[in-house]
């Protein structure tokens, strides 16, 4: 076994053990640096198979950006661990059905698992030749020039998922000023401001 075999085997085992224990640790701090292991032991495998843009990517944006920001809000976030712990144990029956059901599912659909024949040519047809091409430009080329409508179709998807977010979650609490930007626009300077004539000598 060489070293590319040792090396993918070792970030391979760090990546479902990492993955396993952030499922299951009970502090959250916790779950979130098992998942930053995840991510740095997935971009170990990224940099295996040639893919070092992706590898950076996912080592910039999810560790140094996502990760963090998860660990800072768990950090800064007063949770009642007791009580949420109270209520996940309600639904344990149920969550314990679910992922029987799942894996069931799984087991069926490996079960039954073939490749087609021309499924590897077909791949390799629209793969450039990484003898001639660099990765970052490889991959360019195949998101934004062969797949660039199926990446701009993805991104209205991701905003109307974000946009949906922010109006099922959006609640009007009376009491709580609002900034009305329309009001801003429209108002009169007339009635907004008030001159004032003081005297010397004299307060407001």
């Amino acid at each position: 076994m060489g070293t590319a075999d040792f090396a993918f085997y070792a970030f391979a085992i760090i990546v479902v053990t990492a993955g396993l224990m952030m499922t299951v640790a009970r502090n959250p701090v916790h779950s979130v640096l098992w998942l930053i292991l995840t991510f740095l032991s997935a971009a170990g495998l990224f940099v295996l198979l040639g893919a070092e843009f992706v590898a950076m990517l996912l080592m910039i944006v999810y560790v140094g950006a996502v990760a963090v920001l998860f660990l800072f809000v768990v950090m800064m976030l007063d949770i009642d661990f007791a009580q949420l712990k109270a209520e996940m144990a309600k639904y344990m029956p149920l969550a314990l059905l679910i992922g029987v059901v799942i894996l069931m599912q799984l087991a069926l659909a490996f079960g039954v698992w073939t490749t087609a024949p021309g499924a590897l040519d077909a791949r390799a047809a629209i793969t450039p030749d990484m003898a001639q091409v660099e990765n970052t430009r490889a991959l360019g080329l195949l998101i934004y020039d062969q797949y660039i409508y199926l990446f701009q179709a993805a991104g209205l998807i991701l905003l109307v998922a974000m946009v949906g977010a922010i109006a099922l979650t959006l609640r009007h609490r009376s009491g709580v000023k609002r900034q009305n930007v329309l009001d801003q626009m429209y108002r009169d300077p007339a009635k907004a401001m008030e001159l004032m004539d003081v005297k010397p000598g004299r307060g407001l």
